[in-house]
């Protein structure tokens, strides 16, 4: 391969990001902020905040309205798992798996898109803490290796990444799920509030709360407030939801720090046995095929979880023959989602004369209760915890879908009147970090670039099902508690990891080179100038949205680096 080295000093920096979404954007604002002349490298289009085509756009204006034809369908085959690909409204996010195929020895729906903010624009913005219950749990049950860090470390940086952002939410009082920097969080409609009131007067141990959303109830930081308009996912004009185009990137532009190089598909890390140290990244441009590299004191790898582990695993040298970090052999091990597709719904006979206004964002969050350390929430068939997402709202008129033997004005009327009032929740439950679940590269199966692509051997087990069994039932108990009528409980069998689109663990941080990829600051065992801070760093997965977590390690690392750069550490 020819590559270009050309021009040296003007593809010098004194910090490369790979990536651009969640991590990739906060690692971009903080280093730039801290005065360092900072490179983002993103392996696909550049998307400006407000670039959205179809934000505007309604059902009758798509071709398909808002149904994709089948041969997308056919380029997309394993992205339309997901469900979001089914959607012209959203399809255009998703990359297309002729061009970026993967491999399966076990399902696993691998969910990715390649632009300018990458998943920060589709993400379902739930963004909770982790407690010291999740930072310690490796190292009392055995599973996995122990966190190098606690939540005292985190604290400051959870403070500081909810400030930015703008998380709306409330201060509930819970060890497992610790409180946080809020604006006003988005209220309750009254069925809600009733499910609430009664799970608190039966049970001691649950507690219904306001969901924890990077949605704005309010203006902040120059950006507008939620309109309710219940199209996040394609991407949000006001700004009222945090992403990487609509925050941190346009600070990072602010410093006049940011150079950012969209199509540039980082194949690896450069080491230099001189140093020790990386020395930059080799990239192809994805147009025209061009490999070039680039230099800097300091890379950060935020491609996500998948990515950046494939990058690390490409970085082969004498040093690293297994792949840079890879001393431990943990490269590529312990992947992790979360398991859900699992809950129960019911139907409420009342407040037929009570209605709402708008289309919230989010709704209600039901933290862990199950294996809080103490003998009474204690589980026999399985370790760690699960929490609920859902809410209530009253039938609409697609109801009426049913109705063939009916039409004319009658018809018209009841469809118009709201229907019964119906209530749901759904369960998130932890995936535990065993080393056998793993991704790795088929150098025989190759991209559009020529690049190895990712095999996945990843499942759930006996562990995750017996928790499924508790997630299900205790949905039930909830709502029959509440007083709900005609309670039907689910359990989706055939949902794989990757589903829930939050993947995590492959280069996880540890306690010594010897057990992880990572040590306590994020930093590559062997290259300290290499910071990994996407989801691959995670130690094991919680039971919550792993997002906010993400941006304060981020932030963290990147404080790290610039200390570590100011006493030449690195």
């Amino acid at each position: 391969m020819n590559v270009s080295t050309k021009g040296t000093a003007q593809h010098t920096y004194d910090a490369i990001v790979v990536g651009s979404g969640i991590s990739g954007g906060w690692a971009a604002k903080e280093l730039t902020e801290k005065g360092l002349n900072t490179l983002v490298l993103e392996r696909g289009r550049d998307v400006k905040h407000g670039d959205y085509p179809t934000a505007m756009m309604e059902k009758w204006e798509f071709p398909g309205r808002n149904s994709i034809s089948q041969e997308s369908l056919d380029r997309q085959a394993k992205q339309s798992r997901t469900g979001y690909t089914t959607r012209e409204a959203t399809a255009h996010w998703f990359v297309d798996d002729v061009d970026n195929p993967y491999s399966e020895d076990k399902a696993f729906d691998w969910c990715r898109g390649y632009h300018v903010g990458g998943r920060s624009l589709m993400w379902g913005r739930q963004s909770y803490r982790l407690s010291d219950l999740d930072f310690e749990a490796n190292a009392k049950d055995g599973f996995g290796t122990d966190w190098p860090v606690r939540y005292k470390d985190l604290k400051p940086w959870y403070d500081h990444v909810e400030g930015f952002a703008g998380i709306s939410g409330n201060n509930d009082g819970l060890p497992q799920l610790p409180d946080g920097n809020f604006l006003p969080p988005f209220a309750m409609n009254v069925l809600e509030e009733h499910v609430r009131d009664r799970i608190a007067k039966k049970f001691s141990d649950r507690q219904l709360i306001h969901a924890r959303v990077a949605n704005l109830s309010q203006a902040h930081n120059g950006r507008g407030a939620c309109q309710y308009r219940a199209r996040c996912s394609r991407g949000c004009p006001y700004g009222a939801y945090f992403s990487s185009n609509s925050s941190t990137l346009p600070a990072a532009y602010a410093t006049n720090r940011l150079t950012l190089r969209p199509f540039s598909i980082v194949t690896e890390v450069i080491y230099d046995a001189n140093t020790s140290k990386a020395k930059g990244v080799r990239i192809l441009d994805a147009e025209t095929g061009e490999a070039m590299e680039y230099y800097a004191k300091v890379v950060f790898l935020c491609a996500s979880a998948i990515a950046s582990t494939s990058i690390l695993m490409n970085s082969k040298s004498d040093r690293f023959p297994n792949g840079m970090g890879n001393d431990s052999g943990e490269l590529g091990h312990n992947l992790m989602d979360h398991h859900f597709k699992v809950g129960a719904s019911g139907r409420y006979d009342g407040f037929n004369d009570i209605y709402y206004k708008g289309r919230r964002p989010t709704s209600i969050y039901i933290p862990r209760f199950r294996n809080l350390g103490d003998s009474a929430t204690k589980q026999k068939d399985y370790v760690r915890g699960f929490g609920y997402q859902g809410g209530a709202s009253r039938t609409s008129w697609t109801r009426g879908v049913a109705e063939l033997a009916r039409f004319g004005a009658d018809l018209k009327a009841d469809m118009f009147a709201p229907g019964d009032w119906r209530m749901g929740i759904g369960s998130w439950g932890e995936h535990l970090p065993y080393h056998e679940n793993r991704m790795y590269l088929d150098h025989n199966k190759v991209d559009k670039w020529g690049m190895p692509t990712v095999t996945f051997d990843c499942e759930f087990k006996e562990n995750e099902r017996y928790m499924r069994k508790d997630m299900q039932a205790s949905a039930i108990e909830m709502l029959e508690t509440a007083g709900l009528e005609d309670i039907s409980g689910f359990d989706d069998p055939t949902s794989a990891p990757g589903l829930c689109i939050h993947e995590m663990g492959t280069a996880r941080m540890g306690t010594s080179a010897k057990n992880s990829v990572l040590n306590g600051h994020n930093q590559v065992h062997g290259a300290s100038n290499v910071f990994v801070t996407d989801g691959s760093f995670m130690a094991s997965s919680a039971c919550v949205n792993p997002s906010l977590t993400y941006m304060a390690f981020t932030a963290r690392a990147a404080d790290h680096a610039v200390n570590e750069l100011n006493r030449h550490n690195i």
